[in-house]
């Protein structure tokens, strides 16, 4: 598969595509969900809790805005991958968050669910033959390809892994 042209999706999404090495998004979303799974695996509740400034989201809000997101972004792929030209709303991260009631449930149990949520992306993007993936659809009234969301559906965990790597976790150790 190629990596999507810049007239596949807004400027916005150029930030999460750029940090999809190569071409095989396909792989990397499997290594991903590996990843992340690591990532959390011996974490303690108390390191699910925890925020590294005030206002900033907790591990568990952060990891549970990655699956719904991916959610959100596999959906719009669904549909223009089928070739529904019904234009999609958008949606505020925050809001989802606020909504989401993250800090009640476990992060094992969260980190579960992106697991289940990711194999569940990578079947629905392997389900596609060639000529889906420059189908085009309208979010948030923006033109996107369903190549370019599956390439910004795993920019965006990269671009929230490394947010975690770098100013989640440095702070807690693992026990």
């Amino acid at each position: 598969m190629n990596r999507p042209a810049a007239s596949e999706y807004a400027d916005y999404y150029a930030n999460y595509i750029s940090k999809v090495p190569g071409s095989d998004v396909l792989g990397v979303l499997e290594s991903q969900r590996l990843q992340m799974l690591q990532l959390f695996t011996g974490r303690s509740e108390r390191d699910g809790s925890f925020r590294y400034a005030p206002g900033k989201w907790t591990v568990k809000e952060v990891l549970g805005h990655i699956t719904d997101t991916e959610r959100i972004f596999t959906y719009r792929a669904l549909r223009f991958a089928r070739a529904d030209q019904t234009p999609l709303p958008g949606f505020d991260q925050d809001d989802y968050v606020r909504s989401g009631a993250f800090g009640e449930r476990t992060l094992a149990g969260l980190a579960e669910e992106f697991g289940a949520v990711r194999s569940a992306s990578i079947g629905l993007f392997r389900s596609f033959k060639e000529d889906v993936w420059p189908r085009r659809g309208l979010a948030n009234q923006k033109e996107l390809t369903v190549r370019a969301l599956a390439f910004i559906t795993a920019g965006h965990q990269m671009h929230h892994r490394i947010i975690l790597e770098e100013c989640y976790f440095p702070a807690i150790p693992r026990a």
